[in-house]
């Protein structure tokens, strides 16, 4: 009997050493390696759309170093463009619609998936600091028009006017003709919409636009819209879009492209299937003439990407890797 239980015994202590060996051992290590695939996570990363975005990732950037919070550094780096007369289609400086009004749309996500809007917001010069407001201070997700105006008074914002002499003198001169035609990337201007994944692997975004030139008044384009301009899910990544904010609205663009992202499709792949979606789906229609969109994306693993339907779309990366840079979307197709 004794030596039936010496022999259990023995026999327990060897598993638990041979056990042991195995969970320190570099077999062991490689061997949990294969089961699935790893990835290093990337971050921080931030991107985002056109020219403009540069300096608006430079400041993002030095905010996020600093150890601001991560809206607050979207926020900071947005009320760059927002407040430059010479980027005609953000903020101040922007192109009025067809009745020579400045009217804005912003939007801002965080990583819980809290969300502030405004649309149709005129005189006050950051349509981003107040979509943040509406997230952190409202049960509401978007504020429109005259409400969004008195909200940000009561929040403590200066109206004034945003209409400049440059764009005033260039409205009077398009009311000649009176025609209506977006010249989207032609002259290297749109919507900037901006993706973060911050230092502890959270994803943030935001958009903010003066909108179409010339548009009716009252029109609101995407990039207000969660969904369609700007859509980020936590455990997936980030997208958002540029271009012609109607096409977007009709195929929920930003959030199809972090669906694609969550059934394991690449940023790049995920922005360029969406394209092709938005393409086929206006290939006869009406606004095709004169249509673009453009997609970025950025997943959880800290990868990016950019795609266009037509050539001429940019957008600004940072990271710890290669520093500040301007990067080239691939495309569809090219201007004829």
């Amino acid at each position: 009997m004794s030596n039936r239980r010496d022999f259990i015994k023995k026999t327990t202590l060897g598993t638990l050493a041979v056990s042991s060996f195995f969970g320190h051992s570099g077999l062991a290590a490689t061997e949990n390696k294969t089961e699935g695939i790893e990835k290093k996570q990337k971050k921080p990363v931030v991107i985002s759309t056109w020219n403009h975005g540069l300096p608006a990732n430079e400041e993002t950037w030095k905010q996020l170093k600093a150890g601001k919070p991560a809206l607050d550094a979207l926020e900071a780096g947005m009320k760059i463009p927002e407040a430059d007369p010479k980027v005609r289609s953000v903020g101040y400086g922007g192109y009025p619609d067809r009745d020579g009004k400045v009217t804005l749309d912003a939007c801002i996500m965080d990583h819980n998936s809290n969300c502030g809007s405004v649309c149709f917001l005129q005189g006050i010069m950051h349509p981003i600091s107040v979509a943040k407001r509406v997230l952190q201070n409202t049960p509401h997700v978007m504020l429109a028009g005259q409400g969004a105006l008195q909200f940000a008074l009561s929040e403590g914002f200066k109206e004034e006017n945003l209409l400049t002499p440059e764009s005033e003198k260039d409205w009077k001169k398009w009311l000649e003709d009176s025609k209506y035609k977006p010249v989207i990337n032609i002259e290297n201007h749109d919507t900037i919409s901006m993706l973060m994944l911050d230092q502890d692997g959270n994803l943030t975004g935001g958009c903010t636009t003066s909108g179409a030139a010339w548009k009716m008044h009252g029109r609101v384009g995407d990039s207000p819209i969660i969904g369609a301009g700007l859509f980020l899910d936590n455990e997936v990544g980030a997208a958002a879009a540029t271009g012609l904010g109607e096409a977007v609205i009709r195929t929920a663009g930003s959030a199809m492209v972090v669906e694609l992202m969550r059934q394991g499709k690449s940023p790049f792949d995920a922005c360029k299937e969406i394209t092709e979606r938005i393409y086929n789906k206006h290939k006869n229609h009406k606004d095709m003439e004169y249509l673009q969109v453009g997609f970025i994306a950025l997943n959880k693993d800290g990868e990016h990407a950019g795609y266009s339907l037509r050539s001429g779309f940019n957008y600004a990366v940072s990271d710890d890797e290669k520093g500040h840079r301007m990067e080239d979307a691939k495309f569809k197709m090219p201007w004829k």
